[in-house]
């Protein structure tokens, strides 16, 4: 199986590759104070700065992509049809992590797992098998998925 870091520099078809920053790139306020999700406090009026989604997101932006989810395999691991994930390539992709491989072809959003010598990439959702790629020559890892970003 071959690891991100011996994929070309192309990112995948479908996704779009992280944007530069720039400083005509204003969001709105983030406020100093975290809101509570339990009793509520009182407010703080403190603006911090102006909130750069892209710079809370993105870490490495030569090796970051983004692309939207599609289906329900991952729903028990917060990915939701329809999300958008930011993926960052530089990370090494390790057990355990969500990843995006591609399979066939095909890309696909799971979870890595080795277990006894064996390479998974692993559905959060009981509906969806395992898929055992250890001796696959068609799959690679994309990338390792650092956020979901989804609709309330």
């Amino acid at each position: 199986m071959n690891q991100a870091r011996d994929l070309p520099d192309a990112a995948p078809a479908g996704s779009r590759l992280a944007a530069p920053l720039s400083p005509e790139r204003l969001g709105p306020p983030l406020f100093l104070s975290a809101v509570q999700a339990g009793f509520p406090s009182p407010a703080d009026d403190s603006i911090e700065d102006r909130l750069d989604l892209h710079r809370h997101l993105v870490r490495n932006e030569t090796a970051t992509f983004f692309l939207h989810a599609c289906g329900d395999s991952m729903e028990g691991a917060g990915i939701r049809d329809g999300d958008l994930l930011v993926v960052d390539r530089s990370l090494e992709p390790k057990s355990g992590r969500t990843v995006i491989a591609a399979v066939g072809g095909e890309l696909t959003v799971k979870r890595l797992a080795r277990r006894g010598g064996r390479t998974l990439l692993v559905p959060a959702n009981a509906a969806y098998p395992e898929f055992d790629v250890t001796d696959r020559e068609d799959v690679c890892i994309w990338g390792v998925v650092t956020y979901a970003v989804h609709k309330l």
